[in-house]
């Protein structure tokens, strides 16, 4: 996957980075989300567990600096880190919605430019 920078670079997506904690209630739902992009993508997914300091340096951060998991976010050939998704949408039954979810993720990777196959 590529991020189109100008007419003539592009920026190669290396993975798809899911930061999570096993005892987190939504953790499977979460790693289902990350390993479905991961393959919309063609990229491989990169699991880490309570990786805070990660998530200091590339994540979603409220306004004191503090963050929270679990995060999806993607790294570039660049080394540049981009978040996706930090917080799940909701369904009007107030249940977690893997499809808007998806279209959340895909939305925010085609303002940075990439091109999504299919």
């Amino acid at each position: 996957m590529y991020i189109v920078r100008e007419r003539w670079v592009r920026v190669k997506i290396n993975k798809v980075v899911i930061v999570t904690a096993e005892h987190h209630p939504y953790h499977k739902f979460w790693l289902k989300l990350a390993d479905k992009l991961s393959k919309v993508l063609n990229t491989p997914l990169d699991v880490k567990i309570e990786d805070y300091v990660y998530l200091v340096e590339h994540g979603d951060k409220d306004e004191f600096g503090m963050t929270w998991l679990p995060q999806i976010l993607v790294e570039t050939d660049e080394g540049k880190v981009y978040w996706l998704l930090s917080q799940l949408p909701l369904n009007e039954k107030l249940e977690p919605d893997e499809e808007k979810a998806l279209e959340e993720m895909l939305r925010k990777l085609r303002e940075l430019g990439v091109e999504i196959p299919g």
